[in-house]
Formats: C-alpha cells, structure tokens, sequence
C-alpha cells in the first residue's frame, strides 16, 4: 500500500500541466456536484452542503498550489456563469450573496491544507491532520464567512450572527472533518517528495 500511495504522489509531482488542470477541473466540478447536496433552515440564508469535504479532498490529493487553484477554478468559474455553486446558482450575483466569504475561504483553506500535507510528513497522520482541517474549517472557512455575513447584516448580534453562519454547521463540519482526515491518512505516503528531493530509491521507483 505504501508503495502505491507514493506512486500516485510522485506522478501527482511529475504530471504535465495539461493533466494538474484537469485534476483541478476534476476537482472544481467535484464540488459542484457537493454543493447541491444541500439542506436550507429557516433561519439563515447559508445552507448546508458537503462542499467543504470536497475542498478538504482537494487539497489532500493535489497538494500545496493545485488543490488551491481547484477550489479557484471553481468559485471564479462559477462567477463567470457555471451553475455549480449550491442550488445550482451561478453567475456575478453571487459577489451580493451571504455566501461569498465562505467561498474565498474555501480557496485559502485548501491552499493552507494543501501546503502543509506537502511539506510536512507528519501532518498526514489522522491525529495531526484533525487539528489541521478544523482550524481552516473553523478558522479561515467560518472566520471569512462570518466576516461577510457581518458586513451584509451589520445590526446582527454576536449570538445571531453564529446562528446565522457557524452553530448550525459544527455538526456536520466535525463528520466531513473526521471522513476527510482518514482518507487522508489511508491516501498519503508517510515519505517525502517535493519533485526535488530523490527518496524514491526506497521504493525502487527511479
């Protein structure tokens, strides 16, 4: 197994530019496809979605820039009109929306997971990759969400504001956290390689 996950990493370093766009195509349509998994509440105009286990993955399979340019491709082609954002909603109105912060958190989020994983073996363990997801999901996701949801309704209360865009969404957050931490363990090597650095001998590889 640990031969087959360095495999598919070193290829991941070595691809062409042509096949790293189409995996973060891959990947930007990926969560399209979550974010109409969906559940709307009464109370607030965020809904819930699987986009962030989808930002996570991302970030996770392609590394420090491409998982990053994923969740790019995605929030700027859907501005440019593809109707992938949840309820299949695209297009400039979506600058006006509630959910703008949340998605430019995505892409910084997936950037800073993606950095990490690559550049630190340690953090691909369960143990360490938990802390990692939950500070860019509660930190930088929920933190720029809430930013911007702060700036559209400036009269909200502290209390209001975290029913708005934070307290409904822990729940599930925590399970796409939990699921996205052990793929992660179960898909990435426990040895380095940054397209720069030969330990690839280990493994006969080249």
């Amino acid at each position: 197994m640990d031969f087959v996950r360095y495999k598919f990493f070193k290829w991941r370093y070595e691809a062409e530019f042509e096949q790293k766009i189409l995996l973060a195509l891959a990947f930007a349509v990926f969560t399209g496809l979550c974010a109409q998994i969906r559940l709307y509440l009464p109370w607030t105009p965020v809904p819930i979605t699987m986009q962030t286990f989808a930002v996570f993955l991302s970030a996770l399979v392609l590394g420090k820039y491409w998982g990053g340019i994923s969740q790019t491709l995605y929030v700027s082609l859907g501005f440019a009109g593809i109707p992938w954002f949840a309820g299949f909603k695209g297009g400039l109105a979506i600058l006006s929306g509630p959910t703008l912060g949340y998605l430019f958190g995505f892409i910084i989020a997936a950037f800073f997971v993606g950095h990490l994983v690559d550049r630190y073996i340690g953090a691909r363990y369960f143990l360490t990759l938990l802390p990692i997801l939950m500070f860019a999901n509660f930190v930088i996701i929920y933190g720029l969400g809430l930013l911007w949801l702060k700036g559209m309704f400036p009269n909200l209360g502290i209390f209001e504001l975290l029913m708005m865009g934070a307290i409904p969404f822990i729940p599930g957050d925590l399970t796409k956290i939990l699921l996205a931490s052990a793929i992660g363990r179960a898909i990435m090597p426990k040895v380095a390689y940054n397209g720069e650095v030969d330990v690839g001998r280990r493994y006969k590889l080249f």
